[in-house]
């Protein structure tokens, strides 16, 4: 098979990455629904904030990361379609094909260059991609974070908006836990952090460096307000 829908194919088969070309724009349509009822149907999930995320043009949200349904959380409260980064393993699973459909775009977590090209491409388009700073789940503190979303925003001119994650993971829970059904969770979006397009490293640590600490004040505040705390660096994390 030839054209665009072979090549999504073949890249997923092989588990190499996709290209801007052949990535689904329209696969945010329909998996932001299906995100959506996951959040309030399925779960309980308490979005505050949402008026911060710009309702056109390119932008950028930034989530810190603790559970396994981080990323369908978010991608529904999101009140925009949104690109989000997904490891690349996702996509060669048996429910791969969903990851394609919905039009997300794979990382490996080796070497990110070719995801970076993808996610730069959509925010051209002035879309909405989502990028998760510290690149794996832990213990969400964003203590430690990869600078690929500040090298984004920099090179874009794309605002960064901070987003808060909590309840998806309690104290004590593995890394894979899944929340059962009614569990109450929380998204909280803060303000945008404007980024000027162009600029090199020193660019690129300032932008990184301000967006963590906004990141941790929001932290902070959504656990002060919601009572729930980021789970423990203990041994089942």
């Amino acid at each position: 098979m030839t054209g665009p829908r072979g090549d999504r194919r073949r890249a997923r088969r092989s588990g190499s990455l996709v290209t801007p070309d052949v990535l689904r724009r329209g696969g945010p349509s329909w998996s932001r629904h299906v995100g959506r009822v996951l959040d309030h149907v399925w779960w309980r999930t308490d979005v505050v904030g949402a008026e911060h995320v710009p309702a056109t043009g390119r932008v950028l949200i930034a989530p810190n990361h603790t559970g396994v349904v981080d990323g369908p959380l978010v991608h529904g409260a999101i009140p925009r379609t949104s690109h989000f980064l997904v490891k690349q393993e996702f996509f060669t699973s048996r429910l791969g094909f969903l990851m394609d459909w919905a039009g997300q775009i794979p990382v490996d977590r080796s070497g990110g260059g070719p995801a970076l090209a993808v996610a730069r491409a959509l925010l051209e388009e002035d879309r909405c991609v989502g990028v998760f700073p510290e690149g794996t789940r832990g213990r969400g503190d964003v203590q430690a974070a990869r600078a690929g979303i500040a090298w984004l925003a920099v090179h874009t001119g794309a605002p960064i908006v901070p987003c808060a994650v909590l309840g998806t993971r309690p104290a004590g829970r593995p890394r894979g836990w899944v929340p059962p059904p009614r569990t109450r969770l929380h998204v909280e979006f803060g303000e945008p952090i404007p980024v000027a397009a162009g600029g090199g490293r020193r660019e690129i640590a300032t932008t990184m460096a301000t967006l963590q600490r906004a990141m941790q004040d929001l932290l902070e505040r959504a656990q002060a307000r919601t009572g729930v705390t980021l789970p423990n660096a203990d041994a089942h994390d």
